[in-house]
């Protein structure tokens, strides 16, 4: 059985759907299973030993005539590869034309509901209910493969014990995520500040990495100016890179944000921070920690990027930075 599995981004997504590669080897190991994804995260799946083959997709390159010429190649090359099963996880326009354009015996896709993507499917699985978690409706594949849908997996295993560059056996770290794509999904930073000062004055022998990409840089760069034991490297690390210095940290306060959804995937608790989404749909995936979201404002979840509330991120400024801290020192003392 030859599969491909469609899910090119974003980092939050794709962790969201490891878990239907993980469970698919699992269970039939000489399946061969190849990821179409967008080339900024490839790196997370290179080397991947559940993964024969990894197809990376040049989204920002199809507007030129060389950006074209490439894309049209790898689309010969997808049908050339003549899958059995494909599995479209991500369940949009873009994502069903390259599962129709693959050809495969079999189709399967997520039901978004959104850009006609379901006429190219033979079989277009629904969520499993209205507030499902996206890992949850991305396992709901399974069942059409055959294949039990059951905790039987490691999400994100370890492939070598090497640390992070600047990280050492023994240290004691707390990752932090002040970032988000949207910007009403971000924590005031004078609040991440405030947190941090405090504990870091509280906890002598604490550490605090700031992670995020480098549109994040700003923000990392303040929060690293709040003492000597904070460092940032928002911009300065690989996604793998990444991966390793949450793995290595003792818990993660974030908004919701991609990095969040790794934390999940490696057992990490998290105290999340969350404004205008949903977090039974995309929180913490069954994580360890606390999930942090006013109850007393109605446009919450609002599911909207911008915010139209009398004070902007209202939602967001209402989380108390003592609150915030409590729940750090809960899962520090307890790792729950």
């Amino acid at each position: 059985m030859k599969l491909l599995i469609l899910k090119p981004s974003s980092l939050g997504d794709v962790i969201h759907a490891l878990p239907v590669l993980r469970l698919i080897k699992r269970q039939r190991p000489h399946w061969q299973v190849h990821w179409w994804i967008a080339q900024s995260f490839t790196p997370l799946l290179q080397n991947d030993p559940d993964l024969a083959a990894v197809h990376p997709f040049h989204r920002r390159g199809w507007g030129t005539p060389a950006g074209l010429a490439r894309g049209v190649q790898q689309l010969g090359q997808l049908h050339c590869e003549r899958f059995d099963v494909v599995l479209d996880l991500q369940g949009l326009a873009r994502s069903a034309a390259f599962s129709w354009i693959a050809r495969a015996g079999l189709t399967i896709g997520l039901h978004q509901h959104r850009e006609g993507a379901a006429a190219a499917y033979d079989v277009a699985v629904e969520r499993p209910s209205p507030n499902a978690h996206a890992v949850d409706w991305c396992r709901a594949v399974l069942p059409h493969l055959g294949l039990e849908n059951n905790d039987d997996f490691e999400w994100m295993p370890r492939h070598d014990n090497t640390l992070p560059e600047g990280c050492e056996a023994g240290q004691r770290w707390l990752a932090l995520c002040p970032g988000a794509r949207w910007e009403n999904k971000r924590w005031p930073m004078e609040s991440f500040e405030t947190l941090t000062r405090n504990l870091l004055m509280e906890q002598g022998d604490l550490r605090v990495v700031v992670l995020g990409g480098k549109e994040d840089a700003a923000l990392g760069a303040r929060l690293g100016a709040v003492g000597a034991r904070c460092v940032d490297k928002t911009g300065q690390t690989t996604l793998p890179e990444m991966v390793e210095w949450i793995r290595a940290s003792e818990a993660m306060v974030t908004n919701d944000t991609g990095p969040m959804h790794v934390a999940a995937a490696l057992g990490k608790p998290v105290v999340a921070l969350f404004g205008p989404t949903d977090p039974r749909r995309t929180g913490p995936y069954q994580a360890r920690g606390a999930v942090l979201q006013t109850s007393v404002m109605e446009c919450v979840p609002c599911l909207s990027r911008t915010c139209t509330a009398e004070r902007e991120r209202d939602c967001l400024r209402s989380i108390e930075v003592e609150k915030v801290a409590a729940e750090v020192r809960q899962v520090l003392v307890n790792g729950e």
